[in-house]
């Protein structure tokens, strides 16, 4: 279940994403941002900024957008310094959440992810309460139209992945967070779509889900967090059947 959930999440997330677009080029221009502050603004030289730049064409994401995004990084367009930062929580019945952000303020990012765990019946956790429970790796999805395995194998082991996963729906690709950009790379030179594509924090356990209540609070905490504006990613260990899933949100 726990591979399968991998793929219904995602599909999850992708409806999420497609029916906020505004929030996924804020999300896209600040990593883009933190790219060309740490490498620098030429996309050559800056192997996550290219990688960042291919996922900002697939979302269709505005040049304009793109160049404002590079250039506040750089330092040729003036704004307020935008930190990542991570925070850590529990959910309804004892899921395990990791919250990316990137903010210009700390204070306020801090306290909007602290007030949404609390209204939504879970709670911010301290550094370390729940990290150990993820693998902090590079991770793709891709579906098995669109890649042979064999072919795929050796691609992504050649760029430095560490493993290549196949199952009824597709393949996926584990790496260390340092090979992530050749791995997408490489997949992008050779014409691969992906379903998926990020540097993740991926559950090394899961936490099973029976009862629809519980699948519907933790829907409600989920989409919380992720409508804030300064959240980029909400990641977390539930394990949830579609038939649990699909009735929570309908109810």
């Amino acid at each position: 279940m726990a591979g399968h959930n991998k793929w219904s999440k995602v599909k999850r997330i992708k409806a999420v994403v497609d029916a906020r677009k505004g929030k996924a080029f804020s999300r896209i221009a600040k990593e883009i941002t933190l790219a060309a502050r740490s490498g620098g603004g030429d996309r050559d030289m800056n192997p996550r900024l290219r990688t960042l730049l291919l996922k900002a064409r697939e979302a269709n994401m505005p040049a304009d957008n793109v160049d404002r995004a590079i250039k506040k990084g750089t330092g040729e367009l003036e704004g307020q310094q935008i930190e990542e930062m991570t925070y850590e929580g529990y959910g309804p019945g004892g899921i395990a959440i990791v919250v990316q952000a990137a903010s210009d303020n700390k204070n306020r990012a801090a306290s909007d992810v602290r007030s949404s765990f609390a209204r939504n019946g879970g709670n911010l956790a301290g550094s370390g309460a729940v990290m150990f429970q993820f693998q902090h790796c590079g991770h793709f999805l891709v579906a098995k139209e669109n890649a042979d395995e064999d072919t795929l194998v050796e691609l992504a082991l050649e760029a430095g992945a560490d493993d290549v996963k196949s199952s009824d729906e597709g393949f996926e690709i584990l790496s260390p967070v340092t090979a992530y950009d050749r791995v997408s790379a490489a997949l992008e030179a050779k014409g691969i779509k992906t379903e998926s594509s990020e540097i993740a924090y991926l559950p090394t356990s899961t936490v099973p889900v029976t009862d629809v209540a519980t699948a519907r609070n933790f829907f409600k905490l989920q989409a919380a967090l992720e409508e804030l504006d300064d959240v980029q990613a909400v990641f977390s260990n539930e394990d949830i059947p579609e038939a649990i899933a699909e009735q929570a949100h309908a109810g």
